[in-house]
């Protein structure tokens, strides 16, 4: 009713008007004003008001008291002049009253509708494609992007939502993967999912992500599911793999030989002289942190592509541990950095041994060159029974709380060391993070600014 009143405005008051006039002409021919009363006019004065607003509304109201009146004394039914007036005010107040209503259904109408069309526009102005089902996948909503995208994909325009997306199962490229995957979404409407599918043929990428939707009582009341395709992110995360390992490649060789000749060198040193040996060994640290980045470079791209093989054995933490405290050892003597080891009756873990060690060297070689002249860096081994923990903290410049969720990111060096100019790449925690996340493991950080950070490594005991 709601709607009709407001989407035909006009349409009904002309209408109610014509009735009102046919009322009337009904009462005199029939001379039935006095059965019929003035409430007869009631509801045409009502929807000419609810219509045509309160003006016209009252004016409907006097008009159809005067009918009342011409009608009663065209059947000699004389009424006393305070029912006149009473009949006549309260069908004025009716025109007004509904006037009023009908003022407020339009503007609580347009402001709807205004809304609708600001979220509409919001939606379809998105790059993704997003759509809202029922309970039962039936599709309640969705934007042009997703429209799009639907039929670029060849989807069927009817159905749930997944049936239309098992219909292009055979033209992704992992077809049985993909209808498992369908089916495990339809089966699990209370969990949140995200996948990625590329089309057969074109190497076009597309992620999608749904969830469910509740209401303020934690009642399932849909899904949203959305729709972004990625395939230039991917080319450009195959594009900057591929460089990193040429690049990493090609430096290796030409620093094999820089090795190489080094170590002759050395092996000849008693001709070269003081100078010489200065110079050689300035020469050597920088191969060595060359090597060190390419290494590292080859690692994250293993990473990245996820060809990383963990060799599965009986590790000793405590023994590691000491090694990666010896091993930087030097870099701390230049900095008068202690550095002390707390606990040592721990479990052994099931992991791999080298890549354990790669995390405790990088951990450490952080503390260090993050600590002040004279500091002190801590290794604490801890053991619940279910899990070990390694905690290396150091008491040197902290990060700011702004900048600890970037820390992990690759190639993300802290404001901090590089004001101070402190060596490095960016690459150590997002690969000691990798390395962590690969054995099972959890990683965490605290820090502050001035006081030091705190690193934490958490693996399981199996």
């Amino acid at each position: 009713m709601r709607r009709v009143l407001l989407g035909r405005r006009y349409v009904i008051g002309v209408g109610a008007t014509a009735a009102m006039l046919v009322t009337f002409g009904i009462s005199l021919a029939t001379d039935s004003s006095q059965l019929l009363g003035a409430l007869v006019y009631a509801p045409w004065v009502m929807l000419i008001g609810v219509d045509l607003g309160m003006v016209t509304g009252v004016v409907a109201g006097g008009a159809a008291g005067v009918f009342w009146l011409v009608a009663t004394r065209a059947d000699s039914v004389n009424p006393t002049t305070s029912q006149d007036v009473t009949r006549v005010l309260v069908l004025c107040m009716l025109g007004l009253g509904s006037g009023f209503v009908g003022d407020l259904l339009r503007t609580s109408e347009a402001r709807r509708t205004s809304t609708l069309a600001r979220q509409r526009a919001l939606l379809d102005a998105t790059i993704d494609g997003i759509c809202l089902t029922d309970v039962d996948g039936n599709i309640l909503i969705l934007n042009e992007p997703l429209v799009r995208m639907a039929t670029d994909l060849g989807m069927p325009g009817e159905g749930t939502v997944t049936e239309q997306l098992l219909a292009i199962a055979d033209k992704l490229a992992d077809p049985e993967r993909y209808r498992k995957r369908m089916l495990e979404i339809a089966e699990m409407p209370g969990e949140a999912t995200t996948d990625e599918f590329e089309l057969v043929g074109t190497g076009r990428v597309f992620r999608g992500y749904t969830s469910p939707v509740g209401d303020r009582r934690g009642r399932s009341i849909g899904r949203i599911w959305t729709l972004r395709e990625v395939t230039a992110d991917k080319e450009l995360e195959r594009m900057r793999d591929a460089f990193v390992a040429t690049v990493s490649h090609e430096l290796r060789t030409p620093l094999t030989s820089i090795s190489g000749f080094i170590e002759m060198l050395q092996d000849e040193e008693h001709g070269i002289g003081t100078s010489g040996r200065t110079y050689l060994d300035v020469i050597s640290r920088s191969a060595d942190r060359l090597h060190q980045l390419v290494e590292d470079l080859l690692l994250v791209a293993q990473i990245e592509a996820q060809r990383i093989d963990l060799k599965q054995e009986q590790v000793d933490l405590v023994a590691i541990t000491e090694r990666a405290v010896e091993a930087v050892m030097p870099a701390a003597s230049e900095k008068r950095v202690r550095i002390e080891i707390d606990g040592g009756d721990v479990p052994s873990i099931l992991g791999d041994a080298r890549r354990i060690g790669q995390v405790l060297d990088n951990l450490l070689s952080n503390a260090v060159k993050f600590s002040t002249e004279g500091g002190l860096v801590r290794v604490e081994l801890r053991g619940d029974g279910d899990h070990v923990s390694i905690a290396v903290a150091d008491e040197g410049i902290g990060i700011p709380a702004d900048e600890q969720g970037h820390v992990f990111s690759r190639f993300y060096r802290a404001r901090a060391a590089s004001d101070l100019a402190v060596p490095g790449t960016g690459l150590g925690l997002a690969i000691t993070r990798a390395l962590v996340d690969q054995h099972g493991g959890t990683i965490e950080l605290e820090s502050a600014v001035g006081e030091g950070t705190r690193v934490t490594v958490r693996f399981p005991v199996e």
